[in-house]
């Protein structure tokens, strides 16, 4: 969420920002006035409670003057104009809940500003190539690579069909040995990040509350790409989380932290759960776009001046995964149209996938500034300072396991239908250095 003060210091650089966002002009010209309209109202209300206080306080001091006097009728006229202000300033303080809500409402639809050296454009076809990694793989003359679910089914360790008659589409079942490589590419993946990249590891709740979601806006834009579930009695509900960037950032949710605990870096391996309301009719072979998926996440939460370099940190950890299963990469930087509501700057890893014969997105890096944290509430109070300040939060995939176990698969099939097994995911499979059909 953004700051009203800033809006109303930079409304012209809000507007662009929208516009750069692919927001008509005429709709980020009225989305800026509408706010200036909520806060004036606010600013209304609480400056006539303000007077209000003011009144009954002087009537206050009125009143024990009058009683020094002994002038009764005075006292107990003033008392009266005291009773009718108390009454008047209750109304005034439910109207000003009512001021302040309307305007943060209207706040949380607001996406964030991006920053100064993100390319502007329309959608993905401006995002601009950082850096290329890896070349991609060579295989045996003749022989055309086969797309993931094709290696899979072959195998006969990737079951749709099954998994079709329990949940319907975007599921899948994994069995024997690829079931095994995707918690392989899991543990891998935890191991190489809290052993040689100092995150915790973090094992969070997958369910949580409106206020969790909203605090790192999946809610309210995006209800419709997530999973509500109610608790047996209707009185509560949660939502499936939709990535463990949700309870991992809200770990600082409603804090004051100590500077010195900062930066703080957490990764967690979760399910991640995604209605992919949006997706009709894409990715609907194999496991690209699943409602339910594993993936792990790696969050930062930083002092403001840390959050750049932290963001160059965290993309080169999610990098050291592919470059480890030795995948033949490249890093995107996001252009405005294209990047997530709450993002200040994204880059995009995308592995490349013989099958498709094309690059797909594996991993995104977020910078997201204080956007979350105003959501949140979660500040640190830097040294020698009086004041607290709000942190800066960071996200990314470190990475989609099964978006990881696709890219193994394409990427290591041989012409007899069997995959080689990484030499980094050995240990985790015993040993094992090619997975074929029994």
């Amino acid at each position: 969420m953004l700051d009203i003060k800033w809006i109303r210091d930079n409304a012209e650089a809000l507007k662009q920002a929208l516009r750069n966002r692919n927001v008509e002009g005429v709709v980020a010209e009225e989305t800026v006035a509408k706010l200036f309209e909520l806060d004036d109202n606010r600013r209304e209300i609480i400056g006539l409670t303000q007077r209000g206080q003011e009144e009954r306080n002087r009537l206050s001091k009125e009143i024990g003057q009058a009683m020094g006097k002994k002038d009764t009728a005075l006292a107990d006229a003033l008392k009266a104009r005291v009773a009718q202000l108390k009454d008047d300033m209750e109304g005034a303080a439910d109207a000003e809940r009512a001021a302040v809500k309307a305007l943060d409402e209207a706040m949380a639809w607001v996406p964030n500003i991006p920053l100064e050296d993100v390319p502007v454009g329309a959608d993905e076809h401006h995002n601009e190539i950082k850096r290329v990694v890896g070349k991609p793989p060579h295989f045996e003359a003749g022989f055309t690579p086969r797309e993931h679910f094709d290696i899979g089914e072959k195998l006969g360790m990737m079951d749709f069909e099954a998994a079709a008659k329990m949940s319907g589409a975007r599921f899948v079942v994994l069995k024997g040995g690829l079931a095994r490589l995707e918690r392989a590419l899991g543990q891998f993946m935890l191991d190489l990040h809290t052993e040689t990249h100092g995150y915790t590891e973090v094992n969070p709740p997958m369910l949580v509350r409106d206020e969790a979601m909203f605090g790192t806006a999946q809610l309210p834009k995006f209800k419709d790409d997530q999973f509500a579930a109610a608790a047996s009695d209707a009185k509560s509900g949660w939502w499936l989380i939709p990535t463990a960037e949700v309870p991992l950032t809200n770990l600082a949710r409603e804090s004051i932290l100590d500077e010195k605990q900062l930066p703080m870096r957490v990764t967690a391996l979760t399910q991640c759960f995604r209605a992919e309301a949006g997706a009709a009719g894409r990715d609907t072979r194999g496991m690209i776009r699943q409602h339910q998926f594993a993936k792990v996440e790696l969050v930062s939460i930083v002092a403001p001046e840390q959050a750049s370099d932290e963001h160059e940190r965290m993309t080169s950890c999610a990098e050291e995964v592919l470059k480890r299963l030795d995948l033949h990469y490249r890093v995107m930087t996001l252009c405005t149209g294209d990047m997530g509501f709450g993002s200040r700057k994204t880059y995009d890893i995308e592995v490349w996938l013989p099958g498709q014969n094309r690059f797909r997105e594996i991993s995104s890096c977020s910078v997201m500034g204080d956007f979350q944290a105003r959501r949140m509430n979660a500040r640190y109070r830097p040294a020698n300072s009086k004041s607290n300040v709000f942190v800066h939060t960071l996200n990314g995939s470190g990475v989609a396991v099964g978006r990881a176990l696709i890219a193994v698969l394409e990427n290591n099939q041989n012409a007899d239908g069997s995959v080689t097994v990484p030499e980094a995911l050995r240990p985790y499979m015993g040993g094992m250095e090619r997975i074929a059909a029994k």
